[in-house]
């Protein structure tokens, strides 16, 4: 290019095509990296604040903060940082804080819950959803299925409330099905409070594990199931003896069942009696 614009006097743009070459490759120009910086310090930025964002968005967020690159050169460093790669995002939790396990006085304050999964003898997977009441151990449902979605979670703990009740508090761990929109809805509707265990500590969590941890032992290491009835009748007959027959250390070996009879057997009298009392005996004064 040189002997030809110097020597045979040619023009840039003749010499060019003479030798094919187009006047945007002749007249570029690589950008040293260090040129580039702020645009990689940029991105970083907003890759960070928003993950979900593609270049475009990018862009024009540039734009709207005064910087005036040029879009090719933009989407060069983007591409160049890998931003152009679809990526698996971490889902962010907020913090959980904490919170001490109290065991309730009476049924139908806290109920716990958590999920299993097992498999049939032909490798077919599924899953368990597992309530207990933390009064008395008390298991309440073993709802089995290979899918069980937030919506179908909501559905079986509506079945639940009508028979039981709604409690105060439920414990559960971060599943995506007790994070999820509907569920939060179901408790805002019902009124009840959701106390989320810390990400990694299955121990705050403990009296369903403890269920969890005898379900597997009893029933699901014990038979190999061929379909998900068998599973649902096995369950059903050893919640019954769970609830009924099996003594619970925890418990002063009593039954969940027996445990709630014998406390109330032992219990005070409510405040409504206390109050008629009082009114019987401030009518005998009067008479007297």
């Amino acid at each position: 290019m040189g002997y030809l614009v110097k020597d045979e006097d040619l023009s840039i743009r003749r010499a060019c095509l003479a030798v094919n070459l187009s006047l945007s490759v002749y007249y570029y120009r690589f950008k040293e990296k260090a040129e580039d910086k702020v645009i990689i310090d940029e991105l970083e930025k907003l890759a960070e604040k928003h993950p979900t964002y593609g270049f475009k968005k990018m862009f024009h967020l540039l734009r709207a903060e005064g910087y005036l690159w040029n879009h090719k050169r933009v989407y060069r460093v983007y591409v160049m940082m890998g931003l152009n790669i679809r990526r698996k995002r971490k889902r962010r939790l907020p913090a959980r804080v904490k919170t001490p396990h109290i065991l309730p006085i009476d049924c139908n304050v806290t109920w716990s819950m958590d999920f299993m999964q097992d498999s049939l003898i032909n490798g077919k997977s599924f899953r368990t959803f597992n309530v207990i009441d933390d009064h008395n151990r008390e298991v309440l449902m073993i709802n089995i299925d290979t899918s069980l979605s937030s919506r179908r979670i909501t559905r079986e703990l509506d079945r639940l409330v009508d028979w039981r009740g709604a409690p105060e508090v439920i414990r559960v761990d971060n599943g995506p099905e007790f994070t999820s929109a509907n569920f939060e809805s179901w408790t805002r509707k019902h009124k009840v409070k959701i106390c989320f265990t810390q990400p990694g500590k299955p121990t705050q969590n403990a009296l369903i594990e403890r269920l969890n941890g005898s379900y597997r032992k009893e029933v699901l290491n014990t038979h190999l199931f061929t379909s998900l009835n068998q599973v649902r009748d096995e369950t059903q007959q050893w919640i019954w003896t769970y609830n009924n027959v099996r003594p619970h250390k925890s418990l002063g070996y009593k039954t969940p069942v027996n445990f709630v009879t014998h406390r109330r057997k032992t219990s005070f009298p409510s405040m409504s009696i206390d109050k008629n009392l009082r009114k019987d005996n401030i009518f005998m004064n009067a008479s007297n």
